[in-house]
């Protein structure tokens, strides 16, 4: 197991084969695509990644993240802090393989020669798991109170319905 900061590029089947884990924290400050729809930057993620090969000798790579973060709630506006967690399990294969003979709880991870970048792989995963309308319990807050349409006064004129002549051609037989 090796603690302490997440290297930014990986090499997953040879971390496979020896049955790593790689386990640490990211800031938030460190993933803009993350960021760009959060109220600020401040926290960090927990990486838990655990590099394995199944029983039909494929890489896998079982993956957990936790983070906090703050949001702007859709209903009342205030800031609201919201867990994200994310538990993915990896099929590792060679760009254009053919997947079709894993299995469907796979995620599948096509990886080149070229090493993983694991901060988009976070990165993606904790994208997933944001909400699409964060907000806060309905307990919490209420949506804001709407306010009434304004009374007609009296001194507006009313106006005829445009639609009207219509109906009167309707109800006319000779059209």
């Amino acid at each position: 197991m090796l603690n302490g900061p997440i290297p930014p590029h990986v090499d997953p089947r040879k971390l496979a084969d020896r049955g790593a884990t790689l386990e640490g924290s990211v800031p938030l400050s460190n993933l803009a695509r993350l960021c760009d729809p959060l109220a600020d930057d401040a926290g960090a993620v927990r990486v838990k990644l655990l590099f394995d090969r199944d029983e039909r000798r494929s890489v896998v790579i079982h993956s957990e993240l936790d983070a906090e973060v703050k949001m702007v709630c859709q209903r009342c506006l205030e800031l609201v802090s919201l867990p994200l967690h994310s538990e993915t399990v990896y099929a590792v294969v060679k760009e254009g393989a053919d997947t079709q003979s894993l299995p469907k709880s796979y995620e599948v991870l096509e990886v080149g020669e070229d090493p993983l970048d694991v901060m988009t792989l976070v990165e993606d995963e904790l994208l997933l798991a944001l909400p699409i309308v964060p907000t806060h319990d309905p307990d919490v807050c209420q949506q804001p109170a709407v306010k009434d349409e304004p009374q007609s006064s009296e001194d507006e004129v009313p106006r005829s319905n445009p639609f009207s002549v219509l109906a009167q051609l309707k109800r006319d037989p000779n059209v």
